[in-house]
């Protein structure tokens, strides 16, 4: 593989202590369980979303709270490194490309993620207690909402095409699920 740089893989499991070492090469590393996940770029209609939805959420957000966007990673212990395509976190500057606590976790579901995005992430940040994990899928045009609820995950709510959801955790905030306001 010319002017692309090796990274010696060993056997075994993985640990962030390996992201860390991982060259920076435009791909999105995750670790899930001492396993290594990758993904690449994402797609113009799911930049468009999360951008959309990244300004409605900044416009709400308290200033004891902020919303990013990526690459930023969860990693609340050393076998598992993800990464939200939006996360809101307590507002300290953490000076790091990672953190370990977050208040919503959001992924852009497309078909090249729905299966991770819908199947092993919900498990995962429920596992690890985020309050909020939210599901906005580009394709089909729903908004799905999870809520940390007795250490479970419940659907608070599915938003379709053109409804507006009237978020309380992590902060009260007005969401429009619209592909014609962007996405």
């Amino acid at each position: 593989m010319q002017g692309r740089s090796m990274w010696p893989i060993r056997p075994g499991e993985f640990t962030t202590a390996d992201l860390d070492a991982a060259p920076d090469e435009g791909a999105r590393y995750e670790l899930v369980d001492g396993v290594l996940l990758l993904t690449y770029m994402s797609s113009a209609t799911h930049q468009r979303a999360l951008s959309n939805l990244l300004m409605q959420m900044v416009a709400a957000c308290p200033d004891h709270l902020e919303v990013l966007h990526g690459p930023l990673e969860f990693r609340p212990n050393s076998r598992l490194a993800v990464v939200p395509d939006l996360l809101v976190l307590p507002a300290e500057d953490t000076g790091t490309r990672w953190v370990e606590d977050l208040a919503l976790a959001v992924e852009v579901v497309v078909s090249t993620t729905r299966t991770v995005d819908r199947v092993l992430k919900p498990v995962l940040y429920e596992r690890a207690g985020v309050p909020a994990y939210w599901m906005l899928d580009v394709e089909v045009g729903t908004l799905t909402v999870l809520e940390l609820e007795g250490g479970r995950y419940v659907e608070r709510a599915v938003v379709g095409e053109g409804g507006v959801f009237e978020a309380e955790v992590p902060f009260p905030v007005r969401v429009g699920v619209s592909r014609s306001g962007g996405w």
